[in-house]
């Protein structure tokens, strides 16, 4: 039923200009301007549609956020209205002016990718000179703001030997939490298709991800990586406990794939998916309200139904705690519905599940 399903994250694009080049940027992002972005009063407007039947995180990123004009006006309007705003950045832009803003602005958290232990292997990643020191610049006065810090790291086969140093390194600049973010090859990211780990790769890189709950003092999360909520639960029943949300920082409604069931995307233009890796359009705030998207939206309808996934997702024994991503099985086969591409588990049981077509939303 609609009631069942809330937005709890919402990540907002508020603007696509950037001023790097990520060789993984999911929205291909560069130097704007974007045609057609969302007003100042269409941003607040749409603040007050979330905040009309949901109270979730709301994710500012971009692009670049900082490079928008009255992101600060965004953010603190969302604060105003009860919202938990956290704000996605490259670090480069960070400035101490603007750092004291984000924290006047009710600004919780603030992410800052690494992708690299190094300048060289961040600048490469990033495709920009400087882009490594200036995310270390930005990050140390963002910390005398008082901002709290994430760190956030794509994986793929370039930096995976680096992953254990540049959590070494989150833990030295004092981060709250590190995220890891498997690569799903959309924008630039489609090439980087034959760099993407295997599936095999993903598994032992998961699982050494969660040997490391108990040896660093961040909060860790892996993120567009279904696959390690299986994992918890496997290593925990093979550890002879039962599985604890609390045990790993989470609340018990948290699962692998969010997307349409408690989490959604919406880009510079209004535009709404169910992520910002699913490139499938389920509407547009120009024409209807967010909250009549997010409950009547097909998309959004079938992302809900895990019953109706096709291959192994569909009949997995962990379908209800994992979902595969949604994001990579469309890349892969064009079915957003389809089996997760690059994971090696093998169901125990199947069931017989209903095939449903899937295709984009006109």
């Amino acid at each position: 039923m609609v009631e069942n399903y809330i937005p709890r994250l919402i990540a907002w694009e508020v603007t696509r200009t950037c001023n790097l080049a990520c060789i993984h940027c999911r929205a291909s992002a560069a130097h704007g301007p974007y045609p057609g972005e969302l007003s100042t009063q269409e941003c607040l407007d749409l603040i007050d549609d979330i905040t009309s039947f949901s109270s979730p995180i709301l994710i500012l990123t971009g692009g670049d956020p900082l490079l928008r004009p009255d992101i600060f006006d965004i953010a603190r309007y969302g604060s105003s209205k009860g919202l938990r705003v956290v704000l996605s950045t490259n670090g480069t832009n960070i400035t101490a002016e603007n750092a004291r803003a984000m924290q006047e602005a009710g600004i919780k958290r603030i992410s800052i990718s690494l992708d690299g232990a190094t300048e060289e292997s961040h600048d490469r990643f990033r495709q920009v000179p400087g882009a490594f020191k200036g995310a270390l610049r930005g990050i140390e006065l963002a910390k005398e703001a008082g901002l709290e810090l994430q760190i956030n790291t794509t994986i793929t086969k370039q930096n995976l030997a680096e992953i254990e140093a540049i959590q070494e390194l989150a833990v030295t600049l004092g981060a709250a939490s590190h995220h890891i973010f498997l690569l799903v090859p959309t924008g630039r990211g489609k090439d980087l298709a034959g760099k993407a780990l295997s599936a095999d790769d993903y598994e032992r890189t998961l699982n050494w991800f969660y040997d490391q709950r108990d040896k660093v003092s961040l909060h860790l999360k892996a993120t567009c990586a279904p696959h390690y909520y299986r994992i918890l639960r496997q290593r925990a029943k093979g550890e002879g406990r039962p599985f604890n949300p609390d045990t790993f920082g989470m609340d018990a409604l948290t699962k692998g794939c969010l997307g349409g069931q408690s989490f959604s995307f919406i880009s510079h233009i209004g535009e709404v998916q169910i992520c910002g890796y699913l490139d499938v359009k389920c509407g547009d705030i120009k024409r209807e309200t967010f909250q009549n998207i997010w409950h009547n939206s097909s998309t959004f309808k079938a992302m809900r139904d895990v019953d109706n996934y096709h291959g192994r997702c569909g009949y997995c024994e962990y379908r209800r705690v994992c979902g595969g991503c949604r994001a990579r099985a469309y890349e892969f086969s064009g079915d957003y519905l389809g089996e997760e591409p690059l994971c090696s588990y093998q169901p125990h049981r199947k069931l017989r599940v209903q095939s449903v077509t899937c295709k984009a939303e006109e």
